[in-house]
């Protein structure tokens, strides 16, 4: 067995520091090549993170997080007093590994004619919100937007409404459903809304979908021909992007202000665009709150111009001054909203359960096209979440996380402005998972994104969320699943990269 730490040469480790992977996730994925290409035997011994980070020019966090993955996944171990080794292998391991590097990167295989036009537009779409499950576990999710902190969500209690509904109702539910969703599950959605959003609706304008992608999914296939133009916010959620790519429309970007989408840049944009999609509670990614005026003229030119408005209320259970603005729709007297609301936000991700408000006159046509995609969403959940609202627990875990993650922005808040208050301006939210702070014109956020992930952070710069380079840019910072004491650390961190 080797005695002395050996590697690959070192120009075999070629680390780009202008990409988007972090650098940490571009060491582990040379390493565990080479582990798996047979280019470091079994047992042999890895130099320490220190000597490698000084080797490479890069921090010792990018190396330590790299060696942390590689050991979570098996590629290789290490004990006290002997350092780090490669891990033995199963035979099976490299054989796939070589497999693999025989049929090159099958994206390759499938871009050109074999691709339709949507779906290439849509694989040369930058989806800045895709992660890497290993961040969570080695803690650069730390200042990721939309993350809920999942540890504080009762998990026992939803166990026990699954295993209680496996045994008693799956049997009731095992034929076709409505392809609106679960019944009671409406109703209960639309008693929810009418009492906390100001949401006007019966159960039978309610569709269940598969998360608020879904739901986008389904409005733009429902209301767009290939062509049609749509306003989306500048910067803007990419989820609503994509569905609109999907659905070949034009996207007629809208610049959002401290008051939410400009309705009059966007009338002289494209005064005739068949729809907009807004987050007016909580615009995505800046965090503003669209104001009474701007509501009110939003919902004028869509009776105008007969356009649609599909209200993303993103985030809106966790408001923190007051009671929850009224919802765009609870104002609409012509029937021009779309209600989007999901439950993946406030309960957990992997819950992809999401609803559509249809105004009457629009629901045969979205239940034609639901129909031909997925039909329903799988109902053991449908009917477990029923309980989980009707027995009072969603309420109450929306209290317990609203007052949790207060303390988590104001505790981010006051270390940005003790760290680095002097080299932006930190703007508060009302409400949500996150804050959005602006440095000055000329400084690229995207640069310091990148430096940040030298230290193993992952930060998105709002410039990602633009079709276009704007003006002023700044970094999206989340704040909810990530203690008080993690977040200081966090600012620290960050701090020391923008300052360098």
């Amino acid at each position: 067995m080797s005695k002395r730490p050996t590697l690959m040469g070192k120009s075999e480790i070629i680390l780009d520091q202008n990409a988007l992977v972090p650098l940490y996730r571009q060491l582990y994925e040379r390493l565990r090549s080479a582990i798996l290409a047979g280019r470091l035997e079994t047992g042999a011994r890895l130099p320490s993170t220190r000597v490698l980070a000084s080797e490479l020019g890069v921090s010792r966090n990018t190396t330590a997080l790299a060696y942390e993955l590689l050991l979570l996944e098996g590629y290789i171990e290490s004990r006290v007093g002997d350092g780090t080794r490669i891990a033995y292998l199963q035979p099976e391991d490299q054989a796939n590994e070589r497999k693999n590097k025989n049929t090159e990167d099958p994206v390759d295989v499938v871009q050109g004619p074999a691709l339709s036009q949507r779906a290439q537009v849509l694989l040369n779409t930058p989806y800045p919100g895709e992660f890497d499950a290993n961040q969570v576990r080695v803690g650069t999710s730390l200042f990721s937007a939309g993350h809920p902190d999942m540890a504080y969500f009762p998990y026992e209690i939803w166990a026990r409404l699954v295993a209680k509904h496996a045994r008693q109702s799956l049997q009731a539910v095992s034929f076709y459903q409505d392809a609106q969703g679960y019944a009671p599950l409406r109703e209960a959605i639309a008693a929810h809304l009418a009492i906390t959003r100001g949401v006007h609706c019966l159960p039978e304008q309610i569709i269940l979908t598969s998360g608020a992608q879904g739901a986008l999914d389904l409005v733009a296939r429902v209301l767009l021909n290939p062509g049609d133009l749509a306003w989306v916010e500048k910067p803007g959620y990419w989820g609503a992007q994509g569905a609109l790519l999907a659905a070949g429309a034009g996207l007629v970007s809208v610049p959002v202000d401290r008051e939410g989408i400009d309705v009059e840049a966007g009338k002289q944009l494209s005064q005739n665009a068949r729809l907009a999609i807004v987050t007016p509670s909580h615009q995505f990614p800046t965090g503003v709150t669209m104001s009474l005026g701007r509501r009110l003229a939003l919902l004028e030119w869509a009776r105008e111009a007969q356009a649609w408005i599909i209200e993303d209320d993103y985030d809106s259970e966790f408001r923190f001054s007051g009671r929850p603005l009224e919802a765009l729709q609870g104002l609409d007297n012509a029937r021009r909203v779309i209600y989007i609301g999901t439950f993946s936000k406030v309960l957990f991700p992997s819950l992809r359960l999401g609803y559509l408000v249809v105004p009457p006159a629009l629901l045969k046509g979205f239940l034609a096209v639901r129909r031909f995609i997925d039909v329903y969403p799988p109902m053991l959940e449908q009917v477990a979440l029923t309980d989980f609202i009707v027995g009072g627990y969603f309420a109450r875990h929306l209290r317990k996380m609203r007052a949790l993650y207060l303390e988590r922005r104001n505790a981010l808040i006051d270390m940005l402005k003790q760290e680095v208050g002097d080299l932006l301006e930190i703007v508060v939210p009302e409400a949500g998972m996150h804050l959005v702070v602006w440095f000055p014109i000329g400084v690229s956020a995207r640069a310091i994104a990148d430096r940040a992930a030298e230290h193993g952070l992952y930060i998105q710069p709002i410039s990602r969320f633009s079709l276009q380079d704007p003006q002023c840019d700044g970094l999206l910072l989340g704040f909810a699943s990530a203690s008080p004491q993690a977040l200081r650390a966090g600012i620290k961190t960050l701090a020391q990269a923008m300052r360098a």
